[in-house]
This record gives structure tokens, C-alpha cells and sequence, in this order.
């Protein structure tokens, strides 16, 4: 009974669970890439979490995730579970769950990341372990290089020479006894406990599902992304494919090839093989052009060759509401659009009213029939950021100070696509750009570095620490190719100014070294480079696994 007692008031201090979600990957040269108060319970942030109900079930479940089990854990004694006479009382408390509780004096502060994004990931790769513990939360346990996304469709580039895995980027997350990864969406955030409330990815292989934990913080940096914009067009979500994500590009893979496929079978109509060929990107950025000028080389150097029959009735349309590219230099959108006019890539103005599951409807009455449709219009703030009760930067992204704080609360640091400076500070907000993520990472690992050596790394600790000199952001470029080795290189700061432009042959070797340069390991730069060489010798494989 004693003991019964002494593991109740150890549970009294624990608290809900709730998830998350880099980057619109317009390219960069160097793509690396009123306030308000939260202080809500867990349970008002989302009411989908409900307390375990049997004791006894979760007494034997395994998590297969280190440090978080329902079962008694030596390396967390504050999670185990009583099961006497208390049964029923501990039933009725919906606040109690497993997890990670608030550290100690004497241990190392603890830093929560959420995402595995550009600005996440160089965070993460700069923090000083031996200062902080770290735990990393975040539905993929990889980094997605982005500029190089779009080749991975195509074949040019094989899926995994654009992952790099979290642990790779961090291995403190691996190594050290009290840093983590959690695969997990983080769903809300108590600021006033320092906690996070999140739901494991679990695909069915747990005995009770959804599971959910919480993770208590001394800094926490929301890294979270965003999510692409569909300006809620009715069919968008439901029939075309988005580019953010490795998923994402096997999906297109998948369906490409097996449209070619599926072409070449006897009894197909001239206009059926005309719709199943026929593919629509949506939006004119650099996302869409590199993938439209990956689509044509495809066509122009394997289609023709390995699918004979049906190689006239493919073609690739390009639909922009303005002028393509619109953040570069007038002369390099000229000759984007005369050199992917010239590889067959038509070009039209429109905007789309509605997506069906065989065409797509403009704002005109224009139809656009398709057999595969790829939208990339940019991104916007995720439905996670969006529920947060934190202050809000014009856009709807979370608002931020020059340090990469969010006013009104303690200890919470947002970067990336789903941050922005708030009106007061008088910035503008930043473009969600690989490279302004990754140099906002890099900024604030270093301010973090900085504060944990004047001890000020616990919660409510760094108050009255000197920040220095606030985050500031030079552009240093845009990159895009346009296919048949060909690349935009725009060097100027910003739109209006004045700088160095280059397009053709040698801008598309500056663009692969640039980005050659950009990939975090080297393991993945020897696949990039292989990839690279056995598609130029071979031609790309098109097998569909």
C-alpha cells in the first residue's frame, strides 16, 4: 500500500498525449533551403485522447520505442503502472500517461526538436550533446534532400540517394542514454507544463492503438513544415500528386510506368492512350519546372526507346496562373520558357477550378483531360501549427522574434516553413526556402550552444542571458533545371536587385556541383554520383517495383 501511494504521486505528474508534421522547395542556390497565452489542459488541444482504460493491458504492452513502455521501466520509474485497489481511481484520470518526464537537477537539459526537416536536421547536426539531451519527434525518421526530388520520379536518381536517415545527421539520438528518436506526429503543446502530447506511428503493430505519450521539455524548437497549398479546390487531395515527400515520388514512379504500361495493351482506344500519357503539372516554380524538364528528358531519352508504340502520344503540359519561375531574372524566365517549349513541354495560362479523377476543370471551362496530374503550387502553415494557440506571422505561420522565439511563452523556438517574423518586429516574413530553413538552424544552434554554457539551457532559465545579435538573411541565389542538361542560375539578392545571371550548359554544371556539395553524407554523394553516372551510360531504369 505504501508503495501503491509512492506510484500514485509519481503519476499525478505526468500528463496527456498529442503530433507534427520541409519545405517548399522553390530552389535556392545553396538549398541546403495580439499574442496570445497558451494555457490550455491537453485535453482541450484535442479531444481524440483518451485514457488508457485497462491498467492490466497496458502493464504488458511494448512499445518497441526505447524509454516509452507501459510496462515498469528502470530507465523511467515515473512511468510505471499501479495496478490494487487504486484501479478504478486511476481509470477516471485522464491526465496520467507514459513518457518522459521533466529532468532532474543535476542532469542535462533537454531539448525537444519536432520535424526532420532542413531546418530541424541542421539544428540537430550542430547542438552540443554534451550540453543537452535531445529528442527528435517526427512521423518519417529521415531528411528529404528536395532539390533533388524530382529526379527521383524518372529514375535518374534512385529513392534512397535523397533520404538521409536522422540518426546519420545526429547519432546522440542512437548513442546516448537519455537522447531519443520517436516516430511520431506531436498533436499539441502545453506550454505552461513544457510538454508535448504525441501519437506513435504504429501501423497496426501494437495491441493498443492509437498510443500515446508525452515528452516534457526544458527548449522546445517546432520544426514542423507545412503542407502544400490547394487553395481548396475541390479534387485536389483526392486525385493529384503532391512532390514533398520520398512516398510522393514512388507514388508518381509507380503511376507513370504503369500508364505507359497499361498504354501498350491491345484494344485501347487513340483517346484513351492520349488521356493515359498526358501529364499535367500544376504551377510554375521551380518545383514544376525541374519536374517537367525531368519528365521530358524521360521521354526524349528512354520513352522513345523502350516504349516504341505508344511514344508519340505522350506529353507533358505545364499550367501556371502567371509567368513561370516569377522570383527569377526576366531574361532566365524567357529562356526557360523557349527551352521547355522546344522539349515538347507545353506551356498554359489558367487557373483550375476543379480536379475530377480523368481531367481537371479551368476557371475558363477549359478541360484538361490527364492520366497523371502532379500539383505544385507552394505551401502554406500545416493543420498542426494551425491549431496552436501561438502567436500567428502574417500567413498563419507561427510568429517569431529576430531570435527565433515565440513571444508570450517560455522556452518555445520555431524555424523553417511554419515560422515567420510577427508584424512588430517590422521583417518580412521569409520565403519557405530550403536555404533560409537551414540557416535559421544553424543560427539557433548556435544561440542555444551559447546559452547552455552560461547554464542557461533548463526551463524558465535563459531570462536573463544576453541573445547577441539577432538572426538576419542574405540571400545567395536561385537554382533551377530546365532538362536536356540545361540550368537557370540567378545570382542577385533579391528580385529588384542587380546581379549575375546564367543560363545553359555551364549553369547546369554548377547546379549538379552545388547540390553535390549540398548532400549531408557521403554515402549519399557516392550514390548521387553513381546514380548520376550509370543513368548517362544506361539510360533510367524503368522497372516498376
Amino acid at each position: 500500500m505504501a508503495l501503491a501511494r509512492i506510484a500514485r504521486s509519481n503519476l499525478r505528474r505526468s500528463g496527456v498525449a498529442f503530433g507534427s508534421n520541409a519545405n517548399a522547395y522553390e530552389r535556392d542556390m545553396f538549398n541546403e533551403r495580439t499574442y496570445t497565452t497558451k494555457c490550455s489542459l491537453p485535453s482541450s488541444v484535442d479531444g481524440n485522447f483518451s485514457y488508457i482504460s485497462r491498467i492490466k493491458e497496458q502493464n504488458y504492452m511494448n512499445t518497441s520505442m526505447r524509454g516509452i513502455a507501459g510496462t515498469p521501466s528502470y530507465q523511467f520509474p515515473n512511468t510505471q503502472r499501479v495496478i490494487d485497489e487504486s484501479e478504478s481511481e486511476l481509470e477516471d484520470d485522464p491526465t496520467r500517461y507514459a513518457g518522459l518526464e521533466a529532468t532532474k537537477p543535476g542532469e542535462k537539459p533537454r531539448v525537444v526538436v519536432l520535424g526532420t526537416g532542413w531546418a530541424a536536421c541542421r539544428f540537430l547536426k550542430g547542438i552540443d550533446t554534451k550540453i543537452y539531451d535531445v529528442v527528435c519527434i517526427s512521423p518519417r525518421n529521415h531528411m528529404v534532400f528536395t532539390p533533388l526530388l524530382a529526379s527521383t520520379c524518372v529514375g535518374t536518381l534512385e529513392f534512397r540517394s535523397v533520404a538521409e536517415p536522422v540518426g546519420r545527421i545526429q547519432d546522440a539520438l542512437a548513442r546516448d542514454p537519455n537522447s531519443y528518436f520517436f516516430l511520431a506526429s506531436c498533436n499539441g503543446v502545453d506550454t505552461n507544463k513544457h510538454e508535448v502530447y504525441c501519437e506513435a506511428v504504429t501501423n497496426g503493430g501494437l495491441s493498443k492503438e492509437p498510443y500515446q505519450f508525452k515528452v516534457a521539455y526544458d527548449k522546445l524548437v517546432i520544426a514542423a513544415g507545412a503542407e502544400p497549398l490547394t487553395f481548396g479546390i475541390k479534387g485536389v487531395k483526392e486525385h493529384a500528386f503532391f512532390l514533398r515527400e520520398v512516398y510522393h515520388a514512388q507514388e508518381i514512379r509507380k503511376r507513370l510506368l504503369l500508364n505507359l504500361m497499361l498504354s501498350e495493351n491491345p484494344g485501347i482506344s487513340e483517346e484513351e492512350k492520349k488521356r493515359l500519357l498526358h501529364c499535367v503539372v500544376i504551377g510554375g516554380g521551380p518545383t514544376g519546372v525541374e519536374f517537367s524538364g525531368e519528365l521530358s528528358d524521360f521521354i526524349t531519352r528512354d520513352v522513345r526507346d523502350r516504349y516504341t508504340h505508344v511514344k508519340d502520344y505522350i506529353h507533358v503540359t505545364l499550367i501556371e496562373a502567371n509567368e513561370i519561375l516569377s522570383s527569377f531574372d526576366v531574361s532566365l524566365r524567357q529562356y526557360a520558357t523557349k527551352h521547355l517549349t522546344k522539349s515538347g513541354v507545353r506551356l498554359m495560362r489558367g487557373v483550375v477550378k476543379e480536379v475530377h479523377p480523368k481531367k481537371i476543370i479551368l476557371s475558363d471551362g477549359t478541360e484538361v483531360p490527364y492520366g497523371l496530374l502532379v500539383w505544385s503550387t507552394g505551401v502554406g502553415p500545416s493543420e498542426f501549427v494551425k491549431k496552436l494557440n501561438l502567436p500567428n506571422s502574417p500567413g498563419g505561420r507561427i510568429g517569431v522574434d529576430g531570435w527565433m522565439r515565440v513571444p508570450s511563452v517560455e522556452d518555445v523556438f520555431a524555424l523553417g516553413d511554419c515560422a515567420g517574423f510577427l508584424e512588430q518586429t517590422g521583417r518580412p516574413v521569409l520565403p519557405a526556402l530550403a536555404q533560409v530553413a537551414e540557416r535559421q538552424g544553424k543560427f539557433l544552434t548556435e544561440l542555444f550552444n551559447k546559452i547552455g554554457k552560461q547554464n542557461g539551457g533548463k526551463a524558465m532559465s535563459a531570462n536573463d542571458i544576453q541573445f547577441g545579435e539577432p538572426f538576419v538573411y542574405k540571400h545567395l541565389g536561385s537554382m533551377a533545371s530546365v532538362g536536356a542538361y540545361k540550368a537557370l542560375v540567378d545570382l542577385r539578392q533579391s528580385k529588384d536587385a542587380k546581379g549575375l545571371s546564367l543560363a545553359g550548359f555551364v549553369s547546369w554544371l554548377i547546379w549538379r556541383s552545388a547540390y553535390l556539395t549540398r548532400v549531408l553524407s557521403w554515402r549519399n554523394r557516392f550514390y548521387v554520383a553513381v546514380n548520376w553516372g550509370t543513368t548517362l551510360v544506361f539510360g533510367r531504369d524503368n522497372s516498376r517495383i
